[in-house]
């Protein structure tokens, strides 16, 4: 099945499944954009210094791959992702949707799911069609 790209609200979506990206125990540590220990460290490290050299690329490809698999397992057919890690984490927005939809694609190559991608922005939405 397809893979749609949008600007929607994740929260409005039909599907069978959403991913959350924040961590395992589903709670909201970051208590808005900038905060908890994340944006702690990006303040004193800054951007441009966090990280970039430690695989991040094939980390994050995993979460994608690894979530689909859950959702396979779980027998469920469809899944919304918003754009993982792109937000307060810091991973470059273009970037990762360069990752998100390479590893979605590559997943539905075989198997058959119902899978939306979610990006905040105008410019992301259109340059996902170059992607794609």
């Amino acid at each position: 099945m397809p893979l749609k790209i949008s600007d929607e609200d994740i929260t409005r979506l039909e599907v069978d499944a959403i991913v959350n990206a924040a961590n395992t125990e589903l709670k909201n540590y970051a208590r808005g954009k900038g905060g908890g220990i994340c944006g702690a460290i990006f303040r004193a490290a800054g951007h441009d210094e966090y990280g970039g050299n430690f695989g991040e690329e094939n980390l994050l490809r995993s979460c994608y791959i690894n979530s689909l698999k859950l959702i396979v397992e779980h027998n469920l057919h469809s899944v919304a992702f918003p754009l993982i890690s792109s937000g307060i984490y810091g991973y470059p927005p273009q970037a990762a949707l360069k990752v998100a939809i390479r590893a979605i694609r590559d997943f539905l190559a075989e198997k058959d799911l119902d899978v939306t991608l979610l990006v905040r922005d105008k410019s992301l939405l259109d340059s996902a069609a170059a992607i794609v």
